[in-house]
């Protein structure tokens, strides 16, 4: 066992005198240092103290000696400015001297620090005797600065009695609080009761007074209120599935007993030149903008009013971003469309365009790409974008091309945004936003919203996503809840949607317009087709053909089993098959199994020379909203057999459009095209299926036209009725739309509600990848703050 011994007491007790000593001398030293510096401080203090009182002296003798030139042009307060200056010189002199001979006494001492204070009050005092001795020994130069200041507009007559009254009543709530009898409770009720509280609550009621109601217009009665509400209600009750028509009607059924009156009431006697047409909607609206306007009611916005955020255009050119949400070399609908609509609105000059396409990483690019075509950088891709596009368009194209970050997911088959997409437009350039498949673009999108960023956001849908999702396990219940948040999402991000058919969901705020033209060039095709027929040349050597991403959903499925039900009526007749995709192998084994008259080929551009000389295009899809090959085919003269759907109207005018209704009337009109021969596009059918024609509906059903040539912002647009409709009220769609924003935003912030509504992992934000790709910060430095 080891024994330990403590130390000694004595060795201690020197070892701690050694250190008080030490310590001891450091402090002298440093105590002696310092007044060393502050002895050398005071010594140059007052040598400055010293030179300035000799230089003020001399100032002060060579103003009061020196002769003043005075101008003898006219006796204005001009001739009379020497005088007064050197009467000011003489009565500023002495009380610089004393202040002098006080800084110089050596009782001077400069109060302690932290214990400096402000007497207010006595700066007011000596203000007011100065001015009052002003006032009594008048002189020139007062009367000469009090003629300047009020020329020039300036404060005038100084009026003290405020400031007299208010350091009264201090001096009276300061002697309370010092009393000894006085309470917390009796100094707060003398102070409420006081007369300055008393004002200030007047002068309140006058504020919010409520302003009455003009006469002649009546107030509003019960059905009127409850039809509004219901019209207001609109969109709440639509998501929760009451259709928008059984909404009307019910506004309809509370108007309809005043239908008559409702607006004539509202409206000077005798003048009924505002009524016309039919609209229940807009003769409400007038008659509760007339109600509002009377009564002298501006509502300055609500809680989730975003019109204050937009951004005004500086440079005098209105900007169009394109947003979508794939790329070329990927062949479809969304990565082609967009860029053709890119290069025609920037054709015009009127507008700058820039076309946001995703970036996706080499990993992604070669699941996606074809022909394992892969990029190492933004820009590689950019210049085979537009080499493909202008080798097409024949012009030069004017517009800028961006990227963001995006994923590809394998069970959606399609690219998702990564991050905020809207973040990658500037504020500068944030004006116009054209949404390509908006739904797809916000299912997940968790950032600013769009309708917030930019003034006029105008959303197109391409895909049925309903009809895919059907097919899918648990189709209907899926299909269900997409189409809810849909209509949500397209409604608190779009100001317009645009339905290329009947075939989608009815959108809020939607119309349906083909806004789509045809590559030119297929029409070019279409001519030197038309002029080989009439020089007598056979141009068709080849029978009938289906091109498209070879999944069961886009057609294969209805084909197949055409084929199989009619195989007998259809013998000898053979169909060829062109395209890639991930249903490609159960596709060719179930028609093999089937034993059907079909040839497999290889996916490959629909302007391929070896697809010229097939005379009929079959498209059996119900799934797709507008099929680009359809137009195509019908832009290079030949026969389309397409099925009655919505999807088809567009084509149903075309002279080479076969459309069928039954599996029976299919097999009529494909041998009714295989034995006749196909007419020539006439100039109209031309004309139509261009995308200078597409462009221009275009800009007439998305407002662009109205937008582009106004001046002013949305809200500012007046009714065509004479009487506008009162912006002075709060628009309760409005919030309703921001309040499905905010409640989308918040859920799309937390990962796991996320990655459970079928998100790729990690698309909150980008990722490092993204980051050195796109030369672009790390999120966490970009957005250090989230909702959740």
């Amino acid at each position: 066992m080891m024994n330990f011994k403590p130390p000694e007491t004595k060795t201690t007790s020197s070892t701690a005198e050694k250190a008080f000593s030490l310590i001891s001398k450091g402090w002298k030293e440093v105590r002696s240092s310092a007044d060393a510096d502050l002895q050398l401080i005071r010594n140059r203090a007052n040598s400055f103290k010293n030179l300035a009182d000799k230089e003020l002296e001399n100032f002060l003798i060579s103003a009061s000696k020196s002769p003043f030139i005075v101008p003898t042009i006219t006796a204005t307060a001009t001739t009379r400015t020497a005088p007064a200056e050197i009467d000011f010189v003489k009565k500023l002199r002495p009380k610089l001297s004393e202040i002098r001979r006080a800084y110089s006494s050596p009782d001077f001492k400069w109060a302690p620090k932290g214990k400096l204070r402000l007497n207010l009050s006595g700066i007011k005092n000596a203000i007011v005797a100065e001015t009052e001795d002003e006032e009594e020994d008048e002189g020139q130069f007062g009367k000469w600065r009090r003629e300047r200041f009020k020329d020039e507009g300036q404060f005038g007559e100084l009026n003290w009695e405020p400031i007299k009254a208010f350091s009264a009543r201090l001096k009276e709530l300061e002697v309370e609080v010092k009393s000894p009898n006085s309470s917390p409770v009796e100094i707060f009720e003398g102070i409420k009761n006081s007369e300055f509280v008393e004002k200030v609550k007047s002068s309140l009621k006058s504020i919010c007074k409520e302003p009455e109601v003009t006469k002649g217009v009546p107030p509003l009665d019960v059905p009127e209120l409850l039809a509004y509400l219901v019209r207001q209600s609109s969109p709440f009750l639509d998501q929760i599935g009451i259709r928008r028509d059984i909404s009307d009607k019910i506004v309809e059924s509370l108007c309809s007993k005043r239908r008559d009156k409702l607006l004539l009431r509202a409206l000077p006697e005798g003048d009924s030149s505002l009524i016309e047409g039919d609209n229940i909607n807009d003769e409400l609206d007038l008659r509760i903008a007339s109600v509002l306007q009377s009564t002298g009611h501006h509502y300055e916005g609500g809680f989730w009013s975003s019109d204050s955020t937009r951004q005004n255009v500086s440079d005098g050119k209105r900007h169009v971003a394109i947003v979508t949400t794939a790329s070329l070399p990927w062949m479809t609908g969304t990565a082609v469309n967009p860029l053709f609509r890119a290069a025609y609105l920037a054709k015009s000059e009127k507008q700058k365009v820039t076309l946001l396409v995703p970036w996706l990483c080499k990993s992604d690019q070669e699941l996606v790409y074809p022909n394992n075509l892969t990029f190492s950088s933004p820009e590689e891709q950019e210049l085979y974008i537009r080499n493909w596009l202008e080798e097409r368009v024949g012009f030069k194209t004017d517009f800028k091309i961006s990227f963001y970050p995006g994923k590809f997911s394998k069970e959606r088959r399609s690219i998702l945004p990564a991050g905020d997409t809207s973040q990658f437009i500037p504020s500068r350039d944030a004006d116009i936003a054209i949404l390509e498949e908006p739904e797809h673009l916000n299912w997940y999108h968790h950032g600013k919203r769009w309708t917030d960023k930019f003034n006029h956001v105008v959303g197109i849908v391409h895909t049925n996503y309903l009809e895919y999702i059907k097919r899918e396990k648990n189709g209907a219940l899926q299909a269900f809840l997409v189409k809810h948040i849909n209509n949500w999402v397209t409604r608190a991000h779009c100001d317009k949607v645009l339905r290329l058919s009947a075939a989608t969901q009815d959108l809020p705020r939607s119309v349906v317009c083909n806004v789509h033209g045809v590559n030119p060039k297929f029409l070019k095709i279409g001519e030197k087709v038309a002029a080989e027929r009439q020089s007598g040349d056979q141009v068709f050597s080849k029978g009938a053909y289906f091109l498209g991403k070879m999944v069961w959903a886009k057609g294969y499925r209805e084909l197949i089993d055409l084929l199989a039900k009619h195989k007998s009526d259809l013998d000898g007749f053979n169909v060829d098959l062109f395209g890639n995709g991930e249903d490609a192998h159960e596709v060719q084994s179930t028609a093999r199994m089937l034993n059907l008259n079909v040839n497999f080929m290889k996916g490959r551009d629909h302007a391929d020379d070896s697809l010229h000389g097939y005379k009929v295009f079959i498209n059996p899809s119900i799934s797709d909203v507008l099929c680009t090959a359809t137009a195509e085919a019908l832009a290079m003269g030949k026969f389309v057999v397409c099925a009655d759907h919505p999807s088809n109207e567009f084509f149903r005018s075309f002279s080479n459009c076969l459309t069928y209704t039954t599996s029976e009337d299919f097999v009529a009109k494909v041998k009714e095209a295989m034995s006749s021969e196909p007419q020539p596009l006439n100039p109209e059918e031309q004309y139509k299926l261009s995308w200078e024609a597409a462009t221009q509906r275009f800009m007439e059903y998305s407002d662009l036209d109205k937008v582009l040539t106004s001046e002013t912002r949305r809200d500012a647009r007046s009714s065509s009725k004479g009487m506008g409709k009162s912006v002075s009220m709060p628009n309760l769609g409005g919030m309703v739309d921001g309040g499905l924003a905010f409640a989308h935003y918040c859920l799309t912030g937390n990962e796991l509600l996320r990655f459970c509504s079928g998100a790729i992992p990690g698309t909150r934000d980008y990722d490092k990848q993204h980051c050195e790709d796109l030369h672009l910060l790390p999120p966490q430095v970009e957005n250090p703050i989230y909702g959740w």
